[in-house]
């Protein structure tokens, strides 16, 4: 319990961590009051550096803790209450407005286990916020503490966007691995009973896709006209953490359709075992109509049945049987040979 709070707990104000990064002294953690006095110090007096403040939706000082010390955007507010809905990165009113979905730290290949992390980005300040808790996010955290420095504040959202492609690159690899057991079993002719696993790792694949592929439009405005205040390395690595996204969705839209032939191929399986099974029981039908036939007439209980006092009915009997059992057997077999 307390490695867990410690983990992914927040303080009275929804502050999960707070870091300032400097260019020379590097990172230093600070607390929500010390994050307080810098926000109020940097109106009067800016200073080098950056900070960077990640909070808890599921506590309710968070709000009011930014509303009182910062002035975000409106569009913010609004996407913290619109819901899930796909990645987003758009440039309002002079600030990166991000909305990223991630997912869950104790991800479960459930298409559920899938959040939202919403980020402010400017030349100064960088103001993350969750409501569970996002594996991405926690890599970020988790370099910080390793003692990676960041540049600026693009810089950490590029790092946040390159380890979500880890994570991702992660899931398809773990998924891939599935496919290829379920696949090789295929070949082997020996199919197991969770192969409706296939059908969920689908599922999986086209939400993930959905929720977290950028959108173009968005992208393609930001990279063609970016804030003033953003570098032009920091430009060049934001372009080439979105070409390694597109990347890995090249590689879930490619498992995606190696899903689906994989799902055909078994489906076309199954159907070849139940006609085979379905034609097996067509024939034993067949071959057991002629003794069913002959017992059935031989059994009334009438006058006139041939062969009652001949000594050599029982043997002529069964010769009949016989008969018309090896004729219906050679059409049946014969036409399965066709």
């Amino acid at each position: 319990m307390n490695s867990s709070v410690k983990l992914y707990g927040s303080d009275q104000f929804g502050l999960i961590c707070g870091y300032l990064f400097h260019p020379v002294s590097g990172s230093r953690v600070i607390s929500s009051e010390q994050a307080a006095n810098w926000l109020l110090q940097e109106k009067d007096t800016p200073s080098e550096g950056f900070i960077w403040l990640h909070f808890n939706l599921a506590n309710t000082a968070s709000e009011k803790w930014l509303a009182r010390y910062l002035q975000l955007s409106e569009v913010f507010y609004e996407a913290l209450h619109e819901g899930v809905r796909s990645t987003r990165i758009e440039y309002v009113d002079d600030t990166l407005i991000a909305v990223i979905n991630d997912v869950l730290f104790d991800f479960s290949f459930e298409t559920s286990d899938v959040a939202t992390l919403w980020l402010s980005v400017n030349e100064r300040v960088v103001i993350s916020a969750r409501a569970k808790p996002l594996r991405s996010i926690d890599r970020l955290r988790a370099a910080v503490k390793g003692g990676e420095n960041f540049t600026s504040p693009v810089d950490l959202l590029v790092h946040l966007l390159r380890d979500q492609a880890d994570v991702l690159t992660l899931i398809v690899r773990d998924i891939a691995d599935k496919v290829d057991h379920v696949e090789d079993r295929l070949l082997a002719n020996k199919l197991e009973r969770n192969r409706a696993n296939l059908g969920n790792a689908r599922r999986l694949l086209i939400r993930l896709q959905r929720l977290l592929a950028p959108e173009p439009s968005a992208l393609f405005r930001l990279l063609n006209r970016p804030p003033i205040w953003m570098a032009e390395d920091d430009l060049q690595n934001f372009r080439q953490s979105t070409e390694e996204f597109s990347t890995v969705l090249r590689d879930m839209t490619s498992l995606q359709e190696r899903i689906k032939l994989l799902q055909e191929e078994i489906a076309a399986y199954i159907n070849e075992q139940n006609n085979r099974s379905l034609f097996v029981l067509t024939t034993v039908t067949v071959l057991a109509l002629p003794i069913n036939i002959i017992a059935g007439l031989l059994g009334m209980n009438v006058g006139g049945i041939p062969l009652a006092e001949s000594t050599e009915g029982f043997w002529v009997v069964v010769c009949i049987v016989a008969t018309f059992t090896a004729i219906a057997g050679w059409l049946a077999f014969g036409r399965e040979r066709d």
